[in-house]
């Protein structure tokens, strides 16, 4: 499947690589299919594009390479609607944010993807002890001036 991308121009990816959100990410519920990219090797930060819509993509990561503890709370409601038996059937991803001098990660609004059906939600986590701006890496001045 060929699919046009502002980041990366045209991207073939497997159909088996795209992600179903039914009810969308918060904010965008118009935007339902996605895949995952992965800008190199290491593995780390990855790029969440939408295949509705080339402009739209968010950077992703897995939370527990930053908190050590980190924990989505996810209901049985939301287990049975991704046809999980188990949480760690799953995936699970922050989407990052520049904040400041800061990437972020926001932990309060996790998504969760059933790896074996691909089928995906995101979760608002009611828990006072997860923000949306967990502050994972600090840039410096040369980030910046390169980025700016």
């Amino acid at each position: 499947m060929n699919v046009e991308t502002t980041r990366f121009g045209h991207v073939d990816i497997d159909e088996r690589r795209v992600i179903n959100f039914p009810a969308g990410l918060l904010g965008f519920a118009s935007f339902t299919r996605y895949t995952l990219l992965q800008p190199d090797e290491e593995g780390i930060f990855f790029w969440l594009q939408s295949l509705d819509s080339p402009e739209l993509a968010f950077v992703v990561t897995d939370p527990s390479l930053w908190v050590a503890d980190y924990e989505a709370t996810i209901r049985r409601e939301q287990m049975a609607e991704l046809k999980l038996e188990r949480l760690d059937e799953a995936q699970v991803f922050v989407i990052v944010n520049r904040y400041d001098r800061a990437l972020t990660a926001n932990l309060q609004g996790p998504i969760v993807v059933n790896v074996d059906n691909r089928q995906a939600m995101q979760l608002v986590l009611a828990e006072k002890r997860w923000t949306t701006r967990h502050e994972i890496v600090q840039l410096g001045e040369s980030v910046k001036a390169a980025s700016a």
